[in-house]
């Protein structure tokens, strides 16, 4: 899961996505990143803690971090939030595999 900043829209959707896994018993790989590093380390915003938490979601623990070309080969499927960082991701790309992730 992708966003520019990784404490609003990309940590949601990643707890989404664990809180589903985790209910399904499903054994993989979930992450989020932000294109850009202006929160690197920071945890989420407290309004995406919130409402997360008013839906049974726990993502106070993760931690911000900048999308990289590793991620590419790391995870099969990127999920970009919006077209602005969807270009920034495209452009990190190496191939067109990368691409099609």
């Amino acid at each position: 899961m992708v966003c520019l900043g990784n404490i609003c829209r990309s940590p949601l959707a990643e707890g989404i996505l664990r809180h589903k896994a985790e209910k399904l018993n499903l054994s993989i790989q979930i992450d989020s990143a932000g294109t850009s590093n202006y929160h690197t380390g920071d945890h989420p915003d407290s309004r995406t803690i919130a409402n997360a938490k008013k839906h049974g979601v726990d993502v106070s623990k993760l931690k911000a971090r900048q999308f990289t070309v590793a991620d590419f080969d790391n995870f099969d499927h990127i999920f970009v939030m919006d077209a602005s960082n969807y270009a920034d991701v495209v452009s990190l790309s190496r191939d067109s595999n990368d691409r099609k992730k």
